[in-house]
C-alpha cells in the first residue's frame, strides 16, 4: 500500500492524514467544503509545527509531511488509484452508508474500505458494497499522531487477508494493533461511554460537581483525565450517538444516555468543539485564566 484516501477533514480525518502522510504515504484527503479541508490542514501544520519546536521531527520532515497530501472536494477525483480508503465522516450511520455506496462505485473491487467508526456495525456498513470481505474498522484514538492504540474490527465478512493487511498497516504507522469483533461499541466505547454516561448521571443526580467527579477519577483510579472532560474532548454529541448505537444494538436501559446529556446536545453545548460543555472552553474564558496568571 502506497496511496491512501481519507474521508473527512475534522478532528479524526486530519488525525488520521497526519499519520499516514508522516510515515511517507501518498495521503488523498477528501472533504466536501474546502473550508474544512483548509482548516483541517491548518490544524495538521499547526501540530507538526509543535512537534519541531519539541525535537521530535525536524522542519524537514515537517515539509515531507505536508507535501504527502493532496486535497479534494470531490469524492470521485480523490479514490482514484489508492489502495485503502479511510473514511472519518461524523458518527452517523445513514452518513456512512451512503459514503460507502459511493465508494463501491467509485474503487476497484480490490481497494480495501476501512472505517473509523467508534461504534458503528462493520457487517452493516460492508453489506452495502460488493465484496463486503474487503470492509474492516480502523478506529484511531485522538489525538491521532500521538494515541498508539488502533482497534481493528473484523466484520462478519471481513476476510483474513484484509484483516491481517490492516494490522501490518497499522504497526508501519508505529500503532499498536488490537483484533476485536464486531459487536456495537467494540471494546473501547463498550467500556468507556457506560463510564462517562454514570459520570454523568452521577452530576445530574447532585451527587458532586464536575470539578469533583474529575478528581475522584484522577487523582483516585490515576486517569489522565476526568470523564467529564474527556466527553468534552470527544464531543458530547459523538458520545450520545455512541450511546444511542449501543442502546439499539444491545436494547439495554444501562447504555440509555442521561437526560442531561441529551439536553446539552440539543442546547448546542458539545464540548471543546462548541465552546462551552461541562466546561468553558470560550475565548473571554482563556483570557481570563492568562489574566490571572499575570495577576
Amino acid at each position: 500500500m502506497n496511496t491512501i484516501a481519507v474521508i473527512g477533514a475534522g478532528t479524526m480525518g486530519n488525525g488520521i492524514a497526519h499519520t499516514f502522510a508522516q510515515t511517507g504515504f501518498t495521503v488523498k484527503l477528501i472533504d466536501l467544503s474546502e473550508k474544512n479541508l483548509d482548516r483541517g490542514m491548518a490544524t495538521i501544520a499547526g501540530n507538526l509545527d509543535r512537534m519541531v519546536s519539541k525535537g521530535t521531527i525536524s522542519e524537514d520532515d515537517k515539509l515531507k509531511t505536508i507535501g504527502n497530501i493532496i486535497t479534494y472536494t470531490d469524492l470521485k477525483d480523490g479514490v482514484v488509484g489508492v489502495d485503502l480508503v479511510v473514511e472519518a465522516a461524523t458518527e452517523n450511520v445513514d452518513l456512512k452508508l451512503s459514503i460507502f455506496k459511493q465508494l463501491n462505485d467509485a474503487c476497484s473491487h480490490n481497494t480495501i474500505l476501512a472505517t473509523n467508526t467508534s461504534s458503528i456495525s462493520i457487517t452493516q456498513i460492508g453489506a452495502v458494497v460488493a465484496h463486503p470481505e474487503r470492509v474492516i474498522g480502523m478506529h484511531f484514538m485522538n489525538p491521532v499522531p500521538i494515541m498508539k492504540l488502533v482497534e481493528i474490527i473484523r466484520g462478519y465478512n471481513t476476510s483474513d487477508e484484509v484483516t491481517r493487511l490492516i494490522m501490518d498497516l497499522s504497526v508501519r504507522l508505529g500503532k499498536v494493533p488490537v483484533e476485536v469483533n464486531d459487536y456495537p461499541g467494540f471494546v473501547a466505547n463498550r467500556i468507556l461511554m457506560p463510564m462517562i454516561n454514570e459520570s454523568i448521571e452521577t452530576l445530574y443526580n447532585g451527587v458532586a460537581g464536575v470539578y469533583e467527579i474529575d478528581t475522584v477519577m484522577k487523582l483516585g483510579m490515576a486517569h489522565p483525565m476526568g470523564p467529564l472532560q474527556l466527553a468534552d474532548f470527544i464531543g458530547l454529541d459523538v458520545c450520545l450517538a455512541i450511546l444511542n448505537v449501543m442502546y439499539d444494538g444491545f436494547k439495554n436501559p444501562k447504555y440509555a444516555p442521561c437526560p442531561l446529556l441529551v439536553n446539552m446536545v440539543r442546547a448546542g453545548k458539545l464540548g471543546v468543539k462548541s465552546g462551552e460543555g461541562f466546561y468553558d472552553y470560550s475565548e473571554s474564558k482563556k483570557a481570563e485564566k492568562v489574566a490571572k496568571m499575570f495577576a
